[in-house]
């Protein structure tokens, strides 16, 4: 599979398993599968940084919100750790650390990483007040009267400290949790997966009184946001303060080091001993511990610099590679991909495994009918880690690399700034067409509902349909000559057609799957030319112009509406009467340049919200504060972020002067 279209696939399977994990409590896969879901996304987005989408849900944090229970704002962002598992991705997350701070040394403070659910718990003057999941990292769920009946969670803590939002994970012991199932199991139910499901369903449950039956316990690692009181020096101190004020906390379980080759071997050392806790881990937090460190070493969009965890490894298997085969993505990329013996790897039967690219091929000098090692640690698809040389057979031959595309059979080659992806060069090869149109009709870009991948496939196999432009010149008998589609469902999808003409320049930018271009860049560009014409007009330096539009992306706008089949494209969509004008009025751009944060509760908006607005208005909305921001808006109980601002001088707005800006 191609690189592109499988980073596609990914974050497909994963929002879906976030929804599905998140919202329903209702996981399919482990959360070392979905672990591997995401840490694949991670390394083919390294490896092709080109493809990197601000839709990506390696931009910003997993989870979502139901609407099942009160919507809440956490005092500040829960955001997810950077994984790492191996010794050596340990070590390189040390030397970023290092070079951030050179003239720092480090003390490291390591614990056990719950495999349980992440929750935050408020308390105001000492007593709980709020009890919320993690959500979508911004907004969480209210699930008080549930994180009540916990009974290792205080509803008064033996000090009054005026405000404090403490992070931790919610779990189930071994014991419990297996006298849970036979209990379930006894009633005619169905047994829970693993701890952390029993955990994640028990605290969703509306009934308090059956999440009380439920043996759930907490265990405080981190906090949010302190408001009085007192002020931390470490981690470790903030521990204590836990232990002393009747918080569970991880503190019996930690250990502190200054040297990082100690670290590596306390994780050797836990990993050999992880059955001897009570509860389920699957990994350890490694934090520094200097709480000062850790505000200059900052975060990422999703992650914090002073922390990471490591994932305790996955088994690896051996089985016989049956062929390797080529698969074509939306935007051309030829993936190489191996079809193996179904072998069973952790519990998941799994029958392909990744080859990254060509030069990974000549690498491992993989080839079909070899023995090879596979392993599923951080990874959707298997990796092949290394061929079983004694067991290669005498008649194998070396795998040759393609020119051509195996769907369409025009040239491919290698692009500017790609050192190992091949490219088809045919933009009307029909595996790119039959993905493009897939996305092209997605609910993000032209939102087509019913022109989903069955129909697609059935659309571009039997000609019907060559280009996007295409479906808008569909007829019912078209449809109705197609499997599934009876008389209401063709109608409904010709209506469908003819209602994404309205939508605005900024989805059909988005559809078109121009390489480099995501949600947000597309809107950028829609707001800054209005038109597709005048986006169509403009030079790389027209584009750079524009804030967080770089020369890469820039490049990738100029090259496609300037080949032949975009402009004919282009012109067969004006033809078939779809809109090419952004639906703004004149004051779209009215925060063009100018840069916003957000802190504390807002009462209107949600922060997703509020920040989309900025953008729509032309402006950026960040998460920290500098020295470059030009408004913080302020909620309810604003943070740090507040305090920084006055620091700097920078414009304090709050929640209702800035709806009067957006009207």
């Amino acid at each position: 599979m191609k690189p592109a279209d499988e980073i596609e696939k990914l974050k497909t399977e994963i929002r879906k398993h976030d929804y599905l994990y998140y919202v329903l409590a209702s996981p399919e896969i482990s959360d070392y599968e979905y672990d591997k879901l995401v840490k694949r996304l991670e390394d083919l987005e390294k490896i092709h940084p080109e493809l990197v989408s601000p839709d990506s849900p390696t931009m910003r944090v997993s989870g979502q919100v139901t609407d099942e229970f009160k919507s809440v704002t956490h005092a500040a962002a829960m955001l997810s750790l950077s994984n790492t598992y191996v010794p050596e991705e340990i070590l390189e997350w040390q030397k970023r650390a290092a070079k951030a701070l050179p003239e720092e040394n480090f003390e490291y403070i390591i614990e056990p990483k719950i495999d349980g659910v992440s929750c935050s718990l408020t308390y105001k003057n000492g007593a709980l007040a709020l009890g919320a999941t993690r959500g979508d990292g911004l907004t969480g769920e209210d699930i008080t009267l549930n994180i009540k009946t916990i009974k290792s969670v205080p509803l008064k803590l033996f000090s009054d400290m005026p405000f404090l939002e403490l992070r931790g994970e919610i779990y189930i012991d071994r014991k419990d949790f297996d006298l849970l199932n036979e209990s379930l199991l006894s009633s005619g139910e169905e047994a829970f997966a693993n701890p952390r499901n029993a955990s994640a369903g028990s605290l969703r449950q509306k009934n308090p009184a059956i999440t009380a039956r439920r043996r759930l316990k907490f265990m405080a690692h981190s906090y949010g946001a302190i408001n009085g009181g007192k002020i931390f020096d470490s981690h470790k101190e903030f521990l204590e303060f836990c232990t002393d004020n009747g918080l569970p906390s991880t503190l019996k379980y930690i250990r502190i080091t200054r040297n990082i080759t100690e670290v590596l071997n306390i994780c050797a050392e836990y990993e050999k001993t992880r059955l001897t806790f009570p509860f389920e881990i699957d990994g350890l937090v490694i934090k520094i511990n200097d709480l000062s460190q850790q505000r200059k070493l900052g975060f990422t969009m999703k992650s914090p610099r002073w922390a990471a965890a490591y994932k305790f490894p996955a088994k690896q298997v051996t089985t016989l590679l049956k062929n390797i085969i080529i698969q074509v993505g939306r935007t051309g990329i030829l993936t190489p991909v191996a079809e193996l013996e179904p072998v069973e790897c952790g519990g998941v039967i799994i029958s392909r495994a990744t080859l990254h690219n060509f030069d990974e091929i000549k690498r491992l000098d993989v080839r079909a009918g070899d023995t090879v090692l596979v392993e599923r640690a951080g990874e959707v698809i298997p990796k092949i880690i290394k061929v079983i040389n004694t067991k290669r057979i005498a008649v194998s031959m070396p795998f040759e690399i393609p020119s051509q595309c195996p769907v369409c059979g025009r040239r491919v080659e290698k692009e500017k700034n790609e050192d190992v992806a091949l490219r088809c060069v045919n933009p009307l090869c029909p595996a790119q067409i039959e993905r493009g149109l897939t996305h092209f009709a997605s609910r993000a870009a032209m939102d087509i509902e019913g022109l989903g991948d069955a129909a697609v496939e059935q659309l571009i196999k039997k000609k019907i349909v060559s280009d996007f432009a295409d479906i808008y010149f569909l007829e019912k008998r078209d449809l109705l000559g197609l499997d599934l589609f009876k008389d209401k469902k063709a109608d409904n999808l010709i209506f469908a057609i003819q209602k994404s003409k309205d939508r605005p320049l900024s989805r059909l930018l988005f559809g078109l799957g121009i390489r480099n271009i995501g949600e947000k860049a597309a809107l950028l560009l829609a707001g800054q030319f209005r038109t597709m014409e005048a986006l169509m007009n403009a030079n790389a330096d027209d584009i750079t112009k524009i804030y967080e539009m770089g020369p890469i992306m820039a490049e990738s706008i100029v090259k496609f509406f300037q080949q032949d089949e975009t402009v004919e494209l282009i012109r067969k969509l004006k033809k078939a009467g779809v809109n090419m004008e952004e639906h703004t009025t004149q004051v779209f751009q009215k925060f063009a340049g100018k840069t916003f944060v957000f802190t504390g509760e807002l009462k209107t908006l949600s922060r997703v919200e509020a920040e989309t607005a900025v953008r729509g208005f032309g402006g950026n909305a960040t998460a920290s504060v500098s020295k470059k921001t030009d408004f913080v808006v302020a909620g309810e109980k604003p943070g740090s972020k507040y305090d920084k601002a006055k620091k700097l001088g920078i414009p304090i707005i709050m929640e209702q002067d800035f709806l009067k800006m957006i009207k």
